[in-house]
């Protein structure tokens, strides 16, 4: 299915595939079966802080006056509160580092879902957020959108806790997971953007991505 052959936007969620060559070029080293686990890790690295400079366009900032050697000025850091980084565990933690060297002052927290791999449906096993999110833009991490049911319960988790508006980051998207997404929140007013480095053809019958990467944990960790 091509890039533009579903709806942008649904309800609140607005969807932007970063299409630029180096994403290209690292998203196809990353595909490669042949790429080992330290490549792999270095290249989501490279791809998370390209993607992170697409999904921080609106991070919200404050003026600020400063003196340059020649004049005084006045330019513009992150507002508080800051914002908050959520990798989903555990393929997620590949990711973090990526995003935290664009905003190394961004606030870090956890969450553990899990997929059953019958249903296909998600669940929280762990956490490791601020119980009060009011205010807070918060940008979740995860390699992978493929039924995109990790998401919405991943989400529905950070709304719970008052964020403010939620981007999430991921390397590759199944236009099915796509639509679930766009669907679970059609009648919804919250903001979600989400900004992947693809969109690929389709999910299998294993409700894994096609042509996709396989398994995003298993080749940054190794299997377990």
């Amino acid at each position: 299915m091509g890039q533009g052959s579903f709806p942008r936007y649904r309800g609140s969620v607005k969807v932007h595939v970063a299409n630029h060559p180096l994403i290209t070029h690292k998203l196809t080293v990353l595909r490669d079966e042949n790429t080992n686990s330290p490549t792999f890790r270095q290249l989501t690295e490279e791809l998370v802080m390209l993607l992170a400079y697409e999904a921080t366009r609106e991070v919200k900032t404050v003026p600020q006056k400063i003196k340059t050697p020649v004049a005084e000025t006045t330019g513009a850091v992150l507002a508080k509160p800051r914002p908050v980084v959520v990798p989903i565990l555990r393929a997620g933690l590949g990711m973090l580092e990526g995003m935290t060297r664009l905003i190394p002052t961004a606030e870090v927290g956890f969450l553990g879902m899990v997929r059953d791999e019958v249903t296909l449906q998600a669940s929280t096993y762990a956490n490791r957020l601020p119980e009060d999110l009011r205010g807070r833009q918060c940008y979740v991490l995860d390699p992978m959108l493929a039924t995109g049911g990790t998401l919405i319960a991943a989400f529905n988790y950070l709304i719970e806790r008052g964020a403010q508006d939620i981007t999430a980051i991921t390397i590759l998207a199944a236009p099915e997971g796509i639509k679930t997404v766009q669907d679970a929140f059609a009648s919804s007013d919250f903001p979600i953007t989400i900004v992947t480095g693809a969109l690929d053809e389709k999910l299998n019958e294993k409700g894994y991505i096609v042509p996709g990467l396989g398994d995003a944990g298993d080749r940054l960790y190794g299997v377990v």
